[in-house]
C-alpha cells in the first residue's frame, strides 16, 4: 500500500492510499488471506485513528484507552466500508471512529449509571448552552432558551440539566465547604431511629388490644402504660398479684401469637 503526500484527496498528510487494497478485500472469501489484509488495511490507518483520540485527551481518561476505543472504532470501519458506494473510506472511518470514543465516555466515564436518554439530554443541554453563551452574554440562558434552541420540552431540559450538575459523585468523607473542622457530608446523614419499630409494633397490636376483655385491657393499659407494678393493679382491681401475672402473661402470649399469625 502506498502513501500519497498531496492533501487534495485526504486532509492527513500520511493518509495510506487502500483503494486497490478494500477492493480485494470485499472480493476474498473469508479465510487467513483476506484476515491478514484486513489487518494490514487496520495497522495503515492506525495512525489516523490515535490522531482522532488524541483530540480527546484531559477528559478524565487514559490516553491508552482512548486510543484502544479509537482502533476498535477503527477496526468497525474497516469491516462496514463498502468501497462500491463511492465514498473515501475516511470520510467514513472518522465519524465511525470519533462516534465509537463519544459513546465511550457516555457509558464509562459516569460514577454511577445513568440511562442513555439521560446521558443524551445532558450533551444537548451542554451543546446548546455553549451555542446560547455567544448570543445571550453575561447571562445562563433560560429553560424557556435552551428548549427552544435544542428543541426539546422544559421538563427535558430541566432533566439534562440536573445530569449536568451529577457527573461525578461526591464522596461522604469529603470535607464541606466552608468547614474548618474536618465536618463531612456523611455527618450530615440521618440515621434509622429505632423506635420506628416500636410505632410499627404498636400499630401492629393496637387492634387485637382494642379486641380484648376491658378488664384484660385495662390491665395491660396500667402495666405497660401507666408503668404500674403488678402489686398496686391488684390492688386497684381488688385480685391477686398471682392473678395479675397470670392474666399479662396470657393476655401477651395471645397477642403475639395473633400478630405473628397476621404477619404470616
Amino acid at each position: 500500500m502506498r502513501t500519497k503526500a498531496s492533501a487534495t484527496h485526504h486532509p492527513h498528510d500520511d493518509a495510506p492510499d487502500t483503494v486497490g487494497a478494500f477492493r480485494e478485500l470485499a472480493g476474498l472469501p473469508p479465510g487467513p488471506e483476506r484476515d491478514l489484509l484486513r489487518e494490514r488495511i487496520v495497522e495503515a490507518w492506525l495512525p489516523m485513528a490515535e490522531r482522532l483520540a488524541g483530540r480527546f485527551r484531559s477528559r478524565g481518561e487514559s490516553y491508552e484507552d482512548l486510543r484502544q476505543v479509537a482502533a476498535l472504532g477503527l477496526v468497525k470501519a474497516v469491516d462496514r466500508y463498502d468501497p462500491e458506494l463511492g465514498n473515501a473510506f475516511e470520510s467514513y472511518a472518522v465519524p465511525t471512529i470519533t462516534g465509537e470514543i463519544k459513546r465511550h465516555f457516555r457509558d464509562h466515564m459516569w460514577t454511577l449509571h445513568v440511562p442513555r436518554r439521560v446521558q443524551d439530554l445532558r450533551n444537548r443541554v451542554r451543546f446548546a448552552c455553549q451555542d446560547l453563551a455567544q448570543t445571550v452574554p453575561g447571562r445562563r440562558p433560560t429553560i424557556a432558551e435552551i428548549a427552544e434552541h435544542a428543541r426539546m420540552s422544559e421538563d427535558d431540559v430541566r432533566t439534562g440539566m440536573e445530569a449536568l450538575e451529577s457527573f461525578t459523585a461526591l464522596s461522604l468523607d469529603a470535607e464541606l465547604p466552608g468547614s474548618d473542622d474536618g465536618y463531612s457530608l456523611s455527618d450530615t446523614l440521618g440515621s434509622a431511629d429505632p423506635a420506628l419499630d416500636t410505632v410499627v409494633d404498636r400499630e401492629a397490636v393496637k387492634p387485637r388490644i382494642q379486641a380484648l376483655p376491658e378488664r384484660e385491657r385495662a390491665i395491660l393499659y396500667m402495666r405497660f402504660f401507666g408503668d404500674m407494678t403488678q402489686s398496686r393493679i391488684a390492688d386497684e382491681l381488688g385480685i391477686s398479684q398471682m392473678h395479675v401475672s397470670r392474666l399479662i402473661s396470657r393476655c401477651c402470649d395471645r397477642l403475639r401469637d395473633q400478630v405473628m399469625r397476621d404477619a404470616a
